[in-house]
């Protein structure tokens, strides 16, 4: 018989209810501009990603999930067939990752990473190709990803809350948003213009740089911060 314990909701009274918190962004909402404008990032992240995270806690309470981390309640909600609990734990992961993969200044890749990028694709003009082709081809909403299996590198998209840490033995390296919240207000319908404008100058390849050492098994890969248990 197949294992089920990674499908079962949790209950309540097995594990007291845990609420999730709204990250903070890891730099101020204008230390973007002009690639992205403080308008955007405080409606995006104070509006949009924050009802994900109050959603999200709601229907936990609701349905007497829980669980230690998000990252387990994505996968068990996934399993299960909990859509409201998935979409919603699923958003604000990914949401909270596509903040850490921006930075003010961005540096192109070193070290392990760089000679990761050389084998797989050639260069870092091709992977930005990829990149670029992978987002602007993606049909409706969802995100791009630069991603790790162990050692190798690839590049995916996921429609609507989809994520890449359901798959065992991935890790997610950099998370680029293409639903029109996350540009419209900069860039109107351009998706093509956001995605060159976000690689090229926003792309955060210390962290990418983190996240593979994480996957080639010499540190710990990003996790949503943890939650709290509720009063």
């Amino acid at each position: 018989m197949a294992d089920q314990s990674r499908n079962a909701v949790i209950p309540q009274s097995d594990l007291e209810r845990l609420v999730f918190e709204l990250p903070p962004l890891p730099y101020g909402t204008k230390d973007l501009e002009p690639v992205l404008s403080a308008e955007t990032l405080e409606i995006h992240h104070g509006k949009h990603h924050a009802r994900y995270v109050e959603t999200l806690n709601r229907l936990l309470a609701e349905q007497n999930f829980s669980a230690h981390t998000l990252e387990e309640i994505i996968r068990i909600a996934h399993g299960s067939g909990a859509k409201g609990v998935f979409n919603n734990a699923a958003q604000a992961w990914n949401h909270s990752f596509f903040w850490e993969s921006m930075a003010p200044k961005t540096v192109k890749p070193a070290g392990l990473l760089a000679s990761a990028i050389s084998s797989e694709f050639g260069s870092l003009e091709t992977l930005r190709q990829r990149f670029s082709a992978e987002g602007t081809g993606h049909f409706g909403s969802g995100w791009v990803w630069l991603i790790a299996k162990r050692d190798k590198l690839e590049v995916i998209s996921t429609h609507d809350a989809g994520s890449p840490i359901l798959e065992e033995g991935v890790t997610p390296l950099l998370a680029c948003d293409v639903w029109e919240h996350a540009y419209y207000i900069d860039y109107r319908q351009d998706r093509a213009g956001w995605i060159t404008s976000w690689w090229n100058r926003l792309a955060n390849w210390s962290f990418a740089e983190t996240q593979f050492d994480a996957a080639i098994g010499q540190g710990k890969p990003w996790r949503y911060p943890p939650s709290q248990t509720a009063r």
